[in-house]
């Protein structure tokens, strides 16, 4: 994914907005099972570490908001649908976001 380039730092959880805690919260719940955050290796799924400074998932699609909506509540390939209401996926980009 990232080659022999180093990805950046996961922002620190000290400096979390109260949205970007809940949306650890809401990982944690719903999709710490399967991907790994701060890091690119594979769990289940691949490893989200840096995925919104990527030019590309591992799909090959931009990491975009929408993007990363859609692949969430539908689900794509292996993983399944994850069941979201808008604050909890609002919440749930801004901390990947931090990643």
């Amino acid at each position: 994914m990232a080659g022999c380039r180093s990805l950046p730092p996961s922002k620190p959880a000290s400096e979390w907005t109260a949205e970007e805690a809940r949306g650890a919260q809401v990982y944690q719940a719903k999709c710490a099972r399967c991907h790994y955050p701060t890091n690119t290796s594979s769990l289940h799924g691949p490893g989200l570490q840096a995925l919104t400074k990527l030019k590309a998932m591992p799909s090959g699609a931009p990491p975009t908001d929408e993007r990363l909506t859609v692949v969430t509540l539908r689900g794509r390939g292996m993983m399944p649908a994850t069941p979201l209401d808008d604050a909890q996926m609002s919440d749930l980009l801004a901390y990947l976001h931090t990643l």
